[in-house]
């Protein structure tokens, strides 16, 4: 593997120092999105279990 420059190295230090700085919003705005969709699909029918080939209509396994 080649070796970095220093400009590399502080590039990398400056992006991964940004990540730190950043995640803590990121995991409150996934923490949202999971709430927000727990709340949304809360009224949803479930699926409707599959059928099965050959039965009549009305009758489910």
């Amino acid at each position: 593997m080649a070796h970095r420059s220093t400009t590399q190295v502080r590039n990398k230090h400056r992006v991964e120092a940004l990540i730190r700085l950043a995640a803590p919003a990121l995991d409150l705005v996934l923490y949202a999105g999971e709430q927000a969709s727990k709340v949304v699909g809360r009224n949803q029918i479930g699926p409707e279990p599959a059928r099965r080939p050959g039965l009549p209509p009305g009758t489910r396994h």
